[in-house]
């Protein structure tokens, strides 16, 4: 008897159809690139040292381990910043509509992903003339007699990096892959919210919420304004105040106590930041408590 087999086509969500330019440099402390635009995508990784990358009008100092990406038609340029540097770049065409997840993007590099960025490396030395150093390098020489597969195994090695970088930002999502650019903003406002909360003990900014969720900060706050009519200083504010008001209702912990527990500068500052946010001092807002029990 014949088996009946049915041929299951695969999903592919993230396909690189060509790579622009590979680099791996290694500059002084001195090194300046001036910035360019063009029509592709890249991705820094640094290395060694730390970089400050202009993205746009936003600046972003990267230290090692540390990735980024910028998207088509992007103004971008980078620097040595308190250090020699190593970093590697890589540009390259994408068009799948899953690479909207690297818009304004930043991260921490999981150190589990680290090797595919070797793997690249590796590949690409035996796959090309790649000159040292060279910032103007427009386009990749073949090596005549490069291993079997090396392109191939290039392109691979980034989609799954690629692919291993969407599963992070979106592991928390019910599905795994967000359907709609909405969908995915509100999750970024979410996990905001989320992280702040997490944080309400520790004297959190606004760059560190950024690193975390790792996005650009004019993006997300950008984002953050649009989705809740708040700043991200004034949430994370409002966080801790009501934070301050439920410690003030248990009564275990006296004003300096709570100030500096939520990691106030002092407590007259609390103080001023209390009556900002509820219109009333801490001492006030106490009284108030003991009124509402008499009635």
């Amino acid at each position: 008897m014949k088996a009946s087999y049915v041929k299951t086509q695969l999903k592919s969500i993230i396909n690189v159809s060509e790579i622009v330019t590979i680099h791996y440099y290694e500059f002084d402390k001195n090194f300046v690139f001036d910035g360019e635009t063009h029509n592709f995508w890249e991705m820094v990784y640094v290395d060694k040292g730390k970089v400050l990358v202009m993205r746009e009008k936003e600046q972003i100092i990267l230290s090692h381990g540390e990735i980024i990406f910028h998207k088509p038609n992007e103004f971008h340029s980078i620097r040595a910043f308190e250090s020699a540097p190593d970093f590697f770049v890589i540009t390259f065409v994408c068009n799948s509509v899953a690479m909207r997840y690297f818009e304004n993007y930043y991260t921490v590099l999981n150190k589990t992903l680290s090797p595919f960025i070797e793997l690249i490396i590796k590949e690409a030395e035996q796959s090309f003339v790649i000159p040292k150093n060279d910032p103007m390098l427009t386009k990749l020489t073949k090596i005549k007699d490069a291993p079997a597969g090396s392109e191939q195994l290039i392109k691979t090695y980034l989609e799954q990096l690629l692919i291993h970088l969407i599963r992070d930002m979106t592991k928390s999502s019910v599905n795994g892959i967000f359907t709609n650019k909405e969908s995915m903003e509100n999750h970024i406002v979410k996990e905001i919210k989320e992280y702040v909360d997490t944080q309400l003990y520790s004297n959190i900014g606004i760059n560190a919420v950024c690193r975390q969720i790792g996005y650009g900060k004019s993006y997300l706050c950008k984002l953050f304004k649009e989705q809740t009519g708040n700043t991200i200083a004034r949430f994370v504010t409002e966080r801790k105040i009501d934070a301050a008001k439920r410690m003030i209702r248990e009564g275990n912990l006296n004003f300096t106590q709570i100030s500096d527990a939520l990691a106030f500068d002092n407590p007259q500052y609390f103080s001023r930041v209390f009556k900002r946010i509820t219109d009333m001092t801490p001492s006030e807002f106490k009284i108030s408590l003991n009124v509402s029990k008499l009635r």
